[in-house]
């Protein structure tokens, strides 16, 4: 990456050193990488750039977040997950999530983790509902979740919820599931299993401690 003042100094730039390049290094130069941008258009390492009260800053770019979304795609995807053990499908989101944020830390993404992690949480409710399958197993979990959480949800909103003809999407999206199945519980760790990362959280804490070895 070359910054320059101007868009007319950047076209000088390119065009001698691609000349370089090409006629000094025998290099073929790339036209579809090769270009001028606004630094807000530009893309380094998987880093966008932005600018705010504070100057410039960094984020991961969209490339990057749809990357790592298509990767939990892969590993949530409802016949593939739902036939695995969960804690599988745990660890390999985990795995993912916690790798991602560690090489993006120090970008600026909350708004991103928090929006990327509810519907994280949204792709695994799915898929531990849809192992339980059959209506009578999801009332029965989500009224023994609603006995150790102490929600205090009603009877008929379980029967309602377990029972519902949406489709696991939609039906996993309902108050219901969303209270019963909160974060809280997706986190929590057993014998068999780990628990589910809180991809907000767990920036916050890596940034933290990026920021302590400045």
């Amino acid at each position: 990456n070359i910054f320059v003042k101007s868009v007319r100094a950047a076209e000088r730039v390119m065009e001698s050193v691609s000349r370089w390049l090409e006629n000094k290094l025998r290099l073929k130069v790339s036209p579809t990488k090769t270009k001028v941008v606004g630094p807000n258009e530009s893309e380094f390492l998987g880093f966008g750039f932005y600018r705010d009260a504070h100057g410039w800053q960094c984020k991961p770019s969209k490339s990057r977040k749809q990357r790592l979304m298509n990767k939990v795609k892969d590993v949530t995807k409802r016949n593939k997950a739902t036939a695995m053990p969960l804690h599988v499908t745990f660890n390999k989101a985990n795995s993912i999530v916690r790798g991602w944020i560690n090489y993006f830390k120090i970008g600026k993404m909350k708004g991103f983790m928090k929006e990327f992690g509810e519907w994280l949480r949204h792709k695994m409710r799915v898929v531990i509902v849809k192992q339980w399958k059959r209506p009578r197993t999801i009332y029965k979990n989500l009224q023994k979740l609603n006995r150790q959480s102490k929600c205090n949800l009603s009877d008929e909103d379980i029967f309602a919820a377990a029972n519902s003809r949406l489709g696991w999407y939609r039906k996993t999206g309902m108050m219901t599931y969303n209270f019963l199945l909160s974060p809280k519980v997706l986190s929590m760790s057993n014998r068999e299993r780990q628990g589910l990362v809180n991809p907000l959280e767990y920036y916050n804490q890596a940034w933290e401690k990026f920021l302590l070895t400045l």
